[in-house]
């Protein structure tokens, strides 16, 4: 199993000033641990589950991303993840190729349905019903799928969006996986055995997870898919680890390993989330052995 690191907390020690530097401070670590993603969130206003007003500090994710990028060499990078609704996709099938030909080849396409309607209402930006949701996510999976295929440069079609060109130059450097985040049985798993490269899942319990994975694998059978050939990730944050619980959340992740999830991904909430991860670094080597 691999370690990631997920980081949704911007109110850094120091300010607002610091930030910049405890970012990029945040990257050299998690290199070095030899965690294997490094993500943000998809936000403009802080959201309730990190237990802070949504008035804290919230940087816009694809430009955080294009900064880390110049501060690391070898860890993947991407949201957890975009919002569909926020971006023409077509638009953010271009965003992700620049970030991607910028890193060198390290960018995730991390997407999902979108849910925060008070950022949305706050920022002037449509939030239509959930089905309309997804049906647009799907066309966007299709669209980035078109962008990425050098030899389908052509118009697209959809109910939602219409595009006389898929023209996209450069091509990524590689393809970027495409990370499709959320447990819906019905419709996000669904989508995931037919468009996505890899799943994250909350790690609420082996159970819980099993039962998802189930579900994940008749997707697959009923779509023609393999389903080893999609990666399986997990917020692994019930309980929230801690440098001081590293060996109780090294033992905790035996079940997910066993069920095959190949990626643990944490999330410090801490003003100083690069000695954070520099606490968790020994957990890498012993999930490795998992």
């Amino acid at each position: 199993m691999e370690l990631g690191f997920h980081l949704p907390v911007f109110d850094i020690e120091g300010g607002t000033t610091a930030i910049a530097g405890e970012l990029a401070r945040v990257g050299a670590v998690a290199e070095e641990a030899g965690a294997t993603w490094l993500s943000f969130m998809d936000h403009y206003f802080q959201i309730e589950p990190t237990g802070l007003p949504a008035e804290s500090n919230m940087l816009e994710g694809y430009t955080t991303l294009g900064f880390l990028a110049a501060h690391t060499s070898r860890i993947e990078l991407g949201l957890l993840v975009t919002g569909v609704t926020y971006r023409h996709p077509g638009l953010l099938a271009k965003i992700v190729t620049t970030l991607d030909v910028l890193s060198g080849g390290r960018a995730a396409l991390g997407i999902g349905a979108a849910w925060f309607e008070r950022e949305h209402r706050g920022m002037g930006v449509p939030f239509p019903p959930v089905a309309e949701r997804f049906e647009r996510l799907e066309e966007t999976l299709r669209i980035a799928g078109q962008m990425w295929d050098p030899e389908n440069n052509g118009p697209f079609e959809g109910k939602h969006y219409q595009l006389a060109e898929t023209l996209c130059s450069p091509q990524p450097i590689h393809r970027p996986n495409v990370l499709i985040g959320g447990s819906g049985e019905r419709k996000t798993l669904r989508l995931v055995a037919q468009y996505g490269d890899a799943c994250n899942l909350f790690g609420s319990s082996p159970e819980d997870v099993a039962h998802k994975l189930d579900v994940l694998r008749r997707h697959c059978d009923d779509v023609g898919r393999d389903y080893d050939e999609i990666r399986k990730t997990i917020l692994a944050n019930n309980p929230r680890p801690t440098p001081d619980t590293r060996d109780d959340f090294v033992r905790s992740m035996a079940d997910y390993a066993k069920l095959g999830i190949q990626t643990a991904i944490i999330t410090p909430t801490t003003g100083a989330p690069a000695s954070w991860i520099e606490g968790m670094a020994p957990a890498v080597p012993q999930l490795a052995d998992l």
